[in-house]
């Protein structure tokens, strides 16, 4: 027989449980450090240990009671069903079940951290949701990291045998028992509503990702479950619109042009599947003692004939925040702009403009039409055409589905051919854009190939080779064709991806991609400019060049045309704003990080708070590029005249 305990037992046992959870969700976050060392490396010196643990502590108290809740008014519920076996059996394959699940996100984005470049939010399933190769990607992704599979069955292990049992006997009387219970459960929503909103007091505003100092101190279930629902734009309502029209508007309005004088040459947007600048030579002479030598001779040789800048950088750090950073210069602040309500407003860019000036347009991927929403994106902003995977297959000239890289698109060879020759086709002058695919993880390479490029410190470098000489094979097929020398063509790449250097391992580091402009004619400008330059910025530089004279709405700057060395984006809960050689680091209200960093790269000199002029110029002008974006987003105002 059960010996008769009193009704308190049952806090006891929620307490040794969700200790155990605590454990566990510490044991994930050693594993996510151990896998990401390289990246935390560099700025581990510069961490409060302290604070890291507090927060810790924090984040994982909201995400262990959010996913606890259920089991925990279970456990405390005063009834008699306590007393029946199925009812424990009923609590234990909840508890174990949904903190499994969250023990196992937190183990996924362990790697998953490698590619995206921040814990994962609620967004990540409606980027994947057109998806259909995700699970042979985790099935290759656990064989690679079969340690991280085994801790995870060790954890679910330590749930199961580690559980601890309320004990079933219901105590008498039975009054005594009922007001217990009820008293405890009623204390118990209070103290979880506190932790889950990460204060005791009515004045804490719960916490967000943008209180987590690192995406080590966040946890993958919180992340996960406050993104839920949330509205990504909101006006912050940081100053008066007079003001922070005279800091900031991205409304250009260049002097009226005849159309008859337009420069009327074809563009070429090249978006490089993870094409990170840290893998070229020509940027990096001076890595290594000065022995470094990149992946990209071509790209290199590309360069020298190219017009490029000190410092370039993404506005987000994933593939389907390029497409409105770089054809309709919107940065991605706070979430991807495709996968906000905002991507329904009218939506500006390059096709759109161009197109209104007699231009035909057309997007390139090799992927499966419709995936990663990119062709509805290239639809809304006004492209004309879409060639995909589908018109690729349809095309006799190629080999179809033979061509197909087994998981994401056709290889970058083959469909660079096929767009090198498509534009042919095309009626000049027109606008075109290709996205790439091949340097993407699993980091396969075409089965001639294997044992062609340099194999580096990094999977991807392989990939980076056999894109470099794709793209190589492309622009010879390219100069080759009538329209070649009345065309400008811009590369840059979508994000970055793994890096092998320090300097590429800061905050701003895993922002830093190539973004050259080759005109094959000569007329522009050569060689490294000095300055900053961003993804948003290719739009109006673009149109500047041309000489397209309508108002446009661009958040970035003509290159140039615009006085301003500055570029901003957007990185687990912070807003990173560059000008000159200052970065400033803004959460949203407050200043946390100040540094230079084009002399402390590795960016471990935090001066917030030591130039307070300086300073408050800076997050004026952020504050002001922050609120003019939010209110366009929320007010439908992405189109000039609106």
């Amino acid at each position: 027989m059960m010996k008769k305990l009193t009704p308190l037992y049952n806090w006891l046992t929620v307490l040794l449980n969700l200790l155990l959870v605590y454990i566990l969700y510490m044991v994930t976050r050693v594993a996510f450090i151990w896998e990401n060392w390289q990246r935390f490396a560099p700025t581990w010196d510069a961490l409060n240990m302290g604070d890291i643990l507090m927060g810790s502590l924090r984040f994982d108290t909201s995400a262990i009671l959010y996913s606890n809740a259920l089991w925990i008014v279970l456990v405390l519920l005063p009834l008699h069903l306590k007393e029946k076996p199925w009812w424990h059996t009923l609590c234990k394959t909840i508890f174990v079940t949904f903190n499994m699940i969250c023990l196992s996100a937190n183990l996924i984005d362990s790697v998953y951290l490698q590619y995206s470049g921040r814990r994962t939010t609620w967004s990540f399933f409606s980027e994947f949701s057109n998806e259909g190769n995700l699970a042979s990607i985790f099935f290759v992704e656990a064989g690679r990291h079969w340690y991280l599979v085994l801790l995870g069955a060790v954890m679910l292990a330590a749930l199961i045998l580690l559980y601890v049992k309320p004990k079933g006997t219901v105590p008498k009387p039975l009054w005594r028992y009922y007001l217990v219970q009820t008293l405890a459960l009623a204390a118990a929503v209070p103290l979880s509503v506190a932790g889950m909103r990460g204060g005791f007091t009515v004045a804490i505003r719960p916490i967000t990702i943008s209180n987590a100092e690192s995406a080590i101190v966040l946890n993958t279930p919180f992340s996960v479950i406050r993104t839920i629902g949330k509205k990504a734009y909101v006006d912050p309502q940081y100053m008066p619109d007079a003001d922070m029209e005279r800091l900031y508007s991205p409304l250009h309005t260049p002097q009226p042009t005849d159309s008859l004088t337009m420069q009327k040459k074809n563009v070429v947007v090249l978006i490089v599947e993870s094409f990170a600048r840290e893998n070229i030579g020509y940027y990096n002479r001076t890595l290594d003692g000065g022995t470094y030598r990149g992946y990209t001779p071509f790209v290199d040789s590309l360069l020298e004939h190219s017009l490029t800048w000190e410092h370039t950088f993404a506005n987000g750090q994933k593939s389907i925040d390029a497409m409105p950073a770089i054809l309709s210069s919107i940065p991605m602040f706070v979430e991807p702009f495709i996968l906000t309500d905002a991507s329904l407003n009218d939506i500006g860019g390059l096709a759109r403009c161009l197109g209104d000036e007699g231009y035909t347009t057309a997007f390139y991927h090799g992927a499966e039409n419709g995936s990663m929403g990119f062709q509805a994106f290239a639809r809304a902003s006004g492209f004309q055409h879409y060639y995909g995977r589908t018109e690729y297959n349809a095309d006799t000239r190629f080999n179809g589905d033979a061509d197909f890289d087994g998981t994401w698109a056709i290889w970058d060879e083959p469909f660079l051919q096929y767009y090198a020759l498509g534009m042919s086709q095309l009626q000049e002058p027109f606008m075109t854009a290709v996205f790439t695919a091949s340097s993407h993880h699993p980091f396969a390479l075409p089965d001639q190939y294997r044992d062609t490029f340099p194999e580096g410190t990094v999977p991807i470098h392989r990939c980076i080779g056999y894109t470099d000489h794709a793209l190589r094979r492309f622009f010879k097929t390219a100069s080759q064709q009538p329209w070649y020398n009345n065309t400008i063509f811009v590369l840059t790449a979508d994000h970055t991806n793994q890096t092998a250097h320090d300097e590429y391992r800061t905050s701003l580091g895993y922002f830093s991609v190539p973004i050259l402009i080759f005109d094959p004619s000569g007329q522009l400008p050569r060689g490294m400019q000095d300055g900053v330059a961003q993804q948003i910025d290719i739009m109006p530089t673009l149109l500047s060049i041309l000489g397209y004279g309508q108002p446009y709405i661009a958040f970035g700057k003509d290159l140039l045309g615009d006085n301003g060395r500055w570029a901003v984006n957007y990185s687990n809960g912070f807003y990173q704003y560059v000008e000159g050689d200052n970065l400033l680091l803004f959460d949203g209200e407050h200043v946390t990080g100040m540094y230079n960093y084009a002399e402390d790269t590795l960016l471990k000199d935090n001066t917030a708070g030591a130039e307070p002029e300086l300073e408050e110029n800076l997050v004026q002008r952020l504050k002001a590029i922050i609120q003019s974006y939010m209110q366009r987003m929320t007010q439908n105002r992405l189109m000039a005249g609106k």
